[in-house]
């Protein structure tokens, strides 16, 4: 397991690190191994191999990341797939998983697997759910059935899933919300972390979240209390949840340095891959978002500079690939875009794997060339360049 203590000493992070001699989990360890600015490439040890650093996870909500198998997601570079521990828990629920050997043996991804611990999809239950000290109580999407999600069953459930990393219960409040409500809920994770981890499993990472909504003075003081914990990563949640974007970008850059520079920092549930570029100059080192294959299914592939809505009109005699320097087998495969949109507009289930896995791809290349930028100590012309790239879809 790679030692925590081995940290650049040419990071800015000012944050807390405290010593994780106790209570680390066997198997799972991180370090980083260049920094260029704020910026950081590491190796993040798994159970199920090395994870190089930052990385992109796909979203693989039932256990599949849609459309595609295992064998194409890796091609894409993912070395982490994220599983949804509330859908999951509802169908097909925890112990078949575990009986089937856990996620890893029950979607034959050989790789390593994080799940989140249900609490966002509880957030997003509003109108079907209450949240008190014990957790959330809601009404399953499935059949209506009551259930009832606290710390110790989030980490029950996800110990019978047996992914890799799992995620501490915690209350996302939702973006504009009241200084007041923003700290009850930091407050109220803070107590649930500490019953998290508490009821972990033995051979489980856990990952704490730091809350705090666009106040970045609560989101660094909350970070100092989950940081004084024995969570093996942190995790900025509660973002893209209907805050101004350029509020996003301002609290990462304010908050995400502060994070203990010893442990991987993960922003869920974000982003583009501007938001991705922005996140990682500010020293985050884990993205997980559903864009890539949602937007795919949507029929939009998305490029360096912009994106392609594949049923417009103008590409119906389009004979280029969605981009000419792309490696994905949508592109290097030589398909048109007429074709592509052939395929949209007559209901094809091609068209929707192929949009996937180039948009993924994408995302595999931008973290693959943030690694090598950071590396060679040039990650701001690496980011300026992507940032300031013109729109790619034009004729």
């Amino acid at each position: 397991m790679s030692d925590v203590s081995d940290v650049s000493e040419a990071s800015e992070t000012t944050g807390p690190s405290p010593s994780f001699a106790q209570g680390r989990t066997p198997g799972f360890g991180f370090r980083v191994t260049a920094t260029s600015g704020a910026a950081r490439t590491g190796v993040l040890t798994t159970p199920h191999g090395d994870v190089p650093t930052p990385t992109f996870m796909p979203v693989g909500t039932q256990g599949s990341v849609k459309t595609l198998t295992p064998d194409e997601v890796a091609a894409t570079g993912a070395r982490v797939v994220l599983g949804n521990t509330y859908h999951l828990w509802l169908r097909p629920g925890p112990d078949l998983v575990a009986k089937l050997g856990g996620l890893h043996g029950f979607t034959r991804w050989p790789h390593a697997m994080l799940t989140d611990s249900g609490g966002f999809q509880a957030f997003s239950l509003a109108e079907r759910r209450t949240v008190s000290e014990d957790g959330f109580v809601f009404r399953s999407h499935l059949d209506g059935a009551r259930c009832a999600l606290s710390p110790e069953v989030a980490m029950q459930v996800q110990g019978a899933l047996g992914a890799d990393i799992a995620m501490q219960l915690d209350v996302c409040p939702p973006g504009g919300s009241p200084r007041a409500d923003v700290e009850q809920a930091c407050a109220r994770t803070t107590r649930w972390a500490k019953r998290c981890l508490a009821a972990k499993v033995e051979r489980q990472a856990v990952f704490g979240i730091v809350q705090g909504g666009s106040f970045a003075d609560l989101r660094r003081a909350h970070a100092d209390e989950l940081g004084a914990m024995p969570f093996d990563g942190l995790a900025l949640g509660g973002f893209s949840v209907g805050e101004p974007i350029e509020e996003m970008h301002r609290v990462l850059v304010e908050v995400a340095p502060h994070l203990d520079p010893g442990r991987p920092r993960y922003l869920m549930g974000v982003g583009t891959p501007a938001d991705l570029v922005r996140a990682i100059g500010a020293g985050v080192d884990m993205f997980d978002c559903v864009m890539p294959t949602r937007n795919a299914r949507n029929g939009q592939a998305l490029l360096r500079g912009g994106r392609i809505v594949i049923k417009q009109a103008r590409y119906k005699d389009d004979p280029r690939p969605l981009d000419a320097t792309c490696p994905c087998p949508a592109c290097a495969g030589g398909y048109s875009r007429a074709y592509l949109r052939h395929l949209f507009i007559a209901g094809e289930i091609l068209v929707l794997r192929l949009l996937s896995v180039h948009n993924l791809t994408l995302y595999g290349g931008l973290v693959r060339g943030a690694r090598e930028a950071i590396a060679r100590g040039e990650y701001e012309p690496f980011a300026r360049a992507w940032l300031s790239a013109a729109p790619s879809d034009e004729a």
